[in-house]
């Protein structure tokens, strides 16, 4: 069966690998390399803002294919940020994001990808997604209580039965949306629990930030090897080429928004974006009204 794959993934070393030996332990949290300086950082970002601009504009005239960016991660990781940081030149009548919070009872009266499908970017848009179809292999995993809510017509004895179901299902999505041309890139933002619970306290002890804070979020990073185990498999059973996973270091906020905002404008780099060509009757009106513009001009 043939792939659809519409790009290369970019040779990155954060790429997790389609073979299912990624090893989440193994990942780093901080980059491997000698840390760029701050504002080093800084100054690459602003030059992939830059490039991602102009990308966009070529990207929304060509109208064929959608971009659809997922962030995954820990509590206080540094999605929000990012996604800002990254997007902040992109013009905002091409690009939605979508935060997905609890299922509403609307979601949980269908399937969990009917509320990720309405959400899909159209064609000629960016959409990002700030958590995910993926926080049901990951969240409900965790916390397989929230199943009881789901009414699910059938359970399977095993729980791991229906984490592999829904691997399946969310590999099989991805490659139909990537057939009918979704760029998906996915990015979990890999931050260590000492960084973690650095954020938090800087969230209590900062009046600015206690808005940020929140308890439940406390409660979620005690149960933190339950999530690594769950983020491990998420990454061995999707990543996938015609929608990778990339796992960046998120200890270095300045590095991890560098280094997502680099993949991106690669990948949209690579795909054949053309801007539309008038045709003939349409380069005649064009000229016409040209000799005339430059009549009245002359007057």
């Amino acid at each position: 069966m043939a792939k659809p794959i519409l790009f290369d993934p970019v040779d990155s070393p954060f790429l997790v690998p389609f073979d299912g030996s990624f090893k989440l332990s193994k990942a780093d949290t901080e980059p491997s390399e000698k840390h760029a300086e701050k504002k080093d950082n800084q100054d690459k970002l602003a030059k992939s803002v830059h490039e991602l601009a102009k990308l966009q504009g070529r990207f929304y005239a060509d109208s064929r294919y959608s971009l659809l960016l997922v962030f995954q991660a820990m509590d206080a990781a540094g999605k929000d940020g990012t996604i800002k940081a990254v997007m902040s030149g992109v013009n905002p009548q091409g690009c939605q994001v979508t935060a997905f919070k609890s299922p509403s009872k609307e979601d949980l009266d269908h399937d969990f990808l009917w509320r990720i499908q309405k959400a899909l970017p159209a064609r000629g848009q960016i959409g990002i997604f700030n958590r995910s179809h993926y926080e049901e292999v990951l969240v409900v995993r965790v916390n397989p209580e929230y199943l009881d809510t789901e009414r699910l017509p059938r359970r399977p004895k095993q729980l791991e039965d229906l984490w592999a179901e829904r691997f399946e299902s969310i590999v099989e999505a991805e490659r139909h949306w990537a057939r009918n041309g979704c760029v998906i890139l996915k990015f979990f933002l890999n931050v260590s629990r000492k960084e973690q619970h650095k954020r938090f306290l800087d969230r209590i002890t900062d009046p600015d930030d206690n808005w940020k804070f929140n308890s439940g979020d406390w409660k979620e990073s005690a149960k933190w090897d339950d999530y690594q185990d769950a983020y491990k498999e998420v990454l061995r059973e999707t990543s996938k080429p015609w929608a990778p996973w990339y796992s960046i270091p998120a200890d270095d906020k300045p590095f991890m928004r560098c280094a997502v905002a680099d993949i991106v404008v690669k990948t949209l780099a690579s795909l054949p974006l053309m801007f539309p060509e008038p045709d003939l009757e349409d380069r005649k009106v064009m000229e016409k009204i040209r000799v005339e513009l430059e009549a009245k001009h002359k007057h």
